[in-house]
């Protein structure tokens, strides 16, 4: 049971833990302090439910039949490229950059990002649903222990990431700081919209 667990959890850890575009805007949220907590539990829910579902069944359904994931690839890939634009303009920008003196996004944008920058990435299906759900599935009954372990690895990560962004957020409040992240942030998301363009999917299902 135990063992079933941290099996879980440590595929998971090793899995999330990687820079990608979700950890990128987690990160950005929680040094601008835009409701990181609620981007972490977005983020958090996602792979759960993502998990679960790979877990019972979903991911051997993907892997018969990729044309969801097709579609994911592409609308990711013009979503991780607009969202890299905007990283590159705002690090133009001049002025203050510190996060008390940014326009706040609503809490329906910030949901709606979030939602998108998690489920428009095909690798979080990757991921999740075929790659954690079909070494899940091979527990049978203790399979629960699996998924369990696996949660409680994202819950760690979000939530580490979201809380430790915001105590970061003071020694990041120089706009040159600023500048240097969303510099970053637009590489990353320009660079994972690359592997999606290169990616085959059939080479990996």
């Amino acid at each position: 049971m135990l063992e079933v667990y941290l099996n879980g959890l440590l595929l998971s850890g090793g899995l999330i833990i990687a820079i990608g575009s979700q950890n990128a805007f987690l990160l950005a949220q929680g040094l601008r302090r835009e409701s990181p907590i609620l981007v972490a539990t977005i983020c958090a829910v996602c792979d759960a439910l993502l998990i679960l579902a790979g877990v019972m069944g979903l991911g051997t359904l993907i892997q018969s039949n990729n044309t969801l994931l097709e579609v994911a690839r592409w609308a990711g890939v013009a979503y991780l490229i607009g969202f890299g634009l905007m990283s590159l303009k705002r690090s133009f920008k001049t002025g203050q950059l510190k996060a008390e003196g940014q326009v706040q996004k609503s809490t329906r944008s910030i949901v709606f990002l979030t939602l998108a920058v998690t489920l428009l990435n095909p690798h979080v299906y990757l991921d999740t649903v075929i790659l954690l759900g079909s070494i899940g599935a091979q527990y049978g009954d203790q399979r629960g222990y699996f998924v369990l372990g696996a949660i409680t690895a994202s819950l760690i990560w979000f939530y580490g990431l979201g809380f430790g962004a915001v105590k970061l957020a003071p020694l990041l409040a120089r706009p040159k700081a600023w500048k240097i992240i969303d510099l970053v942030i637009c590489l990353i998301m320009f660079s994972i919209a690359l592997s999606l363009v290169q990616m085959d999917l059939t080479s990996i299902l």
